[in-house]
C-alpha cells in the first residue's frame, strides 16, 4: 500500500511542501529512505522504531520505501519524523484515518514515543496555509507559534500515542487558539528606562534623533561615561513593532531556533549585543545550511556592537552592503538564500586604546601612532555609512548628584512616535518607513532645503571633504530633525544640528 502525506522543509525564509511517500510492500524486510535526506533524516529510522513500540506499533517486517519529494531538493532536520511515522503506521494498515491531503506534520520523536520541538515552524505553517492546508499537527512546544497564522487548526501533539488516538477518533486533541489582539493590545516591557541615566542631554537628543529616522549611530567615549547604558536603552524609544514587523522578526528568530520560551511571537524590537570575538558567519550569517546572523537577528530592531575597533576587520566589512541594502544574501552551493537585516547600527568605542585621548581629566598614555592604528580599525566606508558620531564626554559629578528626575523613556517615545507618524504618511505606498531609507532621488523630493540651509551646506561639503553619501546622510538626519520640530521644510537650524553629528570623523580621522 502506497500513502502520501505533507510536511514541510525551509529554504531560506521561505516553507516548501514536502510529501512524504510511504510504500509498505512485500520482499526481504528492509527500509530505505530516499528523495536528498541528511543525517538527522536517515536516523529518524530508529527514533521512529522505538517510538512506535511505546505507542504498542510494530514496524512490519515487510519492504518499506519513503520516498521524500520533491526528490531533488536536500531534506534536513527532524522535523520529518512524525510524517514519515504516520505514513508508515497508514501505509501498514495499523492506522486507519480518514483523508489527510488537507493536513500537514510537523514533528520530532524521541525514543518513548514524546514529540518534541522543531525550529522554523512560523514559516512552514505560512506556507502550509497558502497551500490550501485546513489542519497542521505540530509538537505541543511550538503550537502558539503555529496558532498566530489565521485560517489553520492547529493541533499541538505531545505523543505518538495522543496523535494516534486523535486520528482514529479515540480521543480528540483541542485545537490550539490564541488572541492576536490581546497579544497586541499589551504594553511592551522593558527593564530599562532613560531616565535611568543622568547627564548626557546632548548624547539623549542624538540617541532621539537616530530613533525618530532609524539612523545608525556611533557613541566614541572614555571609559565609564555610558555608551553601553544609553545603547541598551533605545529600543524603549522606537515604536512598538506592527503586527507585519512582528511576525517577520518570529520568522527569522524562529529559524535560527531562538524563540523566546513561552512566547508566540517577538513583541519587542530586537536587541542583539554579539561579542567581539564574533566571527564573520556568525555576525552575517551561514554556515553549510545557511541560518541566520546576529545581522538579520536584530531585523527590525538594534544591532549594537560595543567597542567596534575590537572586532576583527572581516566581521566589520560584511556589514557594509547589509547595512546599505537592509537585506544579506548568502550563497551556497545548494542555492542562495536571502534574509532581510532592516537595522539600526548602534556602535561604541573609546577614542584610543587606553580610552582617554582628549579627556580633560585623565592623560592619554597612547602614542599617536598607537592611535592611528586603533582609529584605522574601523574603515572610511564603514564609517560613511554610520549617520550620527557622537562624542560621550565624561559624567560629572553634579549630573550624578542630582536629585533632578531625567527625562522617561515614554516621554521622548512620544516625540519619536509623532515623527515617526509624519514619515509614516509621507512614504505610504513605497515600501519605505523611516528616513534612514530615503534614496537619493526620493531626497531631492522630500528633502527640500531653504536658502539659508542650502548654503550652510554647501559650505561644510568643501570644508569637510564629504563624500556623495555622507551628503545624502546628513540630509536624512536633517529631514529627521525638522520632523520632530513638525517643520515641512529643512531650515537652516535643522542642517546645523546634522552636520554637528558628522564632525567626529573629521576630528579623529582627518
Amino acid at each position: 500500500m502506497i500513502t502520501k502525506i505533507n510536511s514541510c522543509g525551509l529554504r531560506g525564509m521561505d516553507g516548501y511542501i514536502i510529501s512524504v511517500e510511504t510504500s509498505v510492500s512485500g520482499g526481504f524486510p528492509a527500509w530505505e529512505i530516499v528523495g536528498l535526506p541528511d543525517a538527522p533524516v536517515r536516523e529518524s529510522k530508529e527514533r521512529i522504531r522505538s517510538a512506535m513500540n511505546t505507542a504498542g506499533y510494530v514496524v512490519p517486517g515487510k519492504r518499506i520505501v519513503i520516498n521524500l519529494a520533491p526528490a531533488d531538493v536536500k531534506k534536513e532536520g527532524a522535523c520529518l519524523d512524525l510524517p514519515i511515522t504516520v505514513g508508515l503506521l497508514t501505509a501498514s494498515e495499523q492506522v486507519f484515518c480518514g483523508n489527510l491531503s488537507k493536513a500537514m506534520f510537523l514533528g520530532e520523536l524521541s525514543l518513548d514515543g514524546a514529540v518534541r520541538g522543531v525550529d522554523g515552524v512560523l514559516p512552514m505553517v505560512i506556507k502550509a496555509y497558502q497551500s490550501g492546508m485546513t489542519e497542521v499537527y505540530v509538537p505541543e512546544a511550538n503550537a502558539e507559534e503555529a496558532a498566530v497564522v489565521e485560517g489553520v487548526t492547529v493541533y499541538g501533539v505531545k505523543t505518538l500515542k495522543q496523535l494516534s488516538d486523535h486520528l482514529t477518533g479515540r480521543a480528540r486533541i483541542r485545537p490550539t487558539t490564541i488572541d492576536i489582539k490581546d497579544i497586541f493590545g499589551r504594553a511592551a516591557a522593558y527593564s530599562y528606562d532613560f531616565s535611568e541615566v543622568k547627564g548626557q542631554e546632548n548624547v539623549k537628543r542624538a540617541m532621539e534623533v537616530a530613533a525618530a529616522g532609524g539612523h545608525n549611530i556611533l557613541l566614541i567615549g572614555p571609559p565609564g561615561s555610558g555608551k553601553t547604558m544609553l545603547a541598551q536603552r533605545l529600543p524603549t524609544i522606537l515604536p512598538d513593532l506592527t503586527f507585519d514587523e512582528a511576525l517577520e522578526s518570529t520568522k527569522i528568530h524562529s529559524i535560527a531556533g531562538m524563540m523566546p520560551k513561552g512566547a508566540p511571537m517577538i513583541l519587542t524590537r530586537p536587541f542583539r549585543s554579539p561579542h567581539h570575538t564574533v566571527s564573520a558567519v556568525a555576525l552575517s550569517g551561514g554556515g553549510s545550511n545557511p541560518k541566520p546572523g546576529e545581522i538579520s537577528l536584530s531585523h527590525n530592531g538594534v544591532l549594537f556592537l560595543d567597542e567596534l575597533p575590537e572586532f576583527r576587520k572581516d566581521a566589520l566589512e560584511v556589514m557594509r552592503q547589509p547595512l546599505e541594502d537592509g537585506v544579506v544574501t548568502i550563497t551556497r552551493v545548494q542555492g542562495s538564500f536571502s534574509y532581510p537585516c532592516n537595522i539600526m547600527l548602534v556602535a561604541s568605542m573609546n577614542p584610543c586604546p587606553c580610552g582617554y585621548h582628549g579627556d580633560k581629566k585623565h592623560d592619554c598614555t597612547c602614542t599617536p601612532k598607537k592611535i592611528q592604528h586603533y582609529l584605522s580599525k574601523i574603515s572610511g566606508p564603514l564609517l560613511d555609512r554610520i549617520d550620527l558620531h557622537i562624542e560621550v564626554p565624561a559624567v560629572e559629578y553634579d549630573d550624578l548628584d542630582s536629585r533632578v528626575k531625567p527625562e522617561s523613556s515614554a516621554s521622548i517615545k512620544e516625540r519619536v512616535n509623532r515623527a515617526r507618524q509624519i514619515q509614516t504618511e509621507r512614504f505610504r505606498g513605497s515600501g519605505i518607513y523611516s528616513n534612514s531609507g530615503l534614496t537619493p532621488a526620493m531626497c531631492e523630493k522630500y528633502c527640500v532645503l531653504s536658502r539659508e540651509a542650502n548654503s550652510m551646506l554647501r559650505a561644510a561639503f568643501e570644508s569637510m571633504g564629504m563624500s556623495g553619501r555622507a551628503y545624502n546622510r546628513v540630509l536624512k538626519v536633517a529631514r529627521t530633525i525638522a520632523d520632530l520640530g513638525g517643520s515641512e521644510r529643512i531650515e537652516a537650524e535643522h542642517i546645523a544640528e546634522a552636520i554637528q553629528y558628522r564632525s567626529l570623523d573629521r576630528k579623529f580621522w582627518a
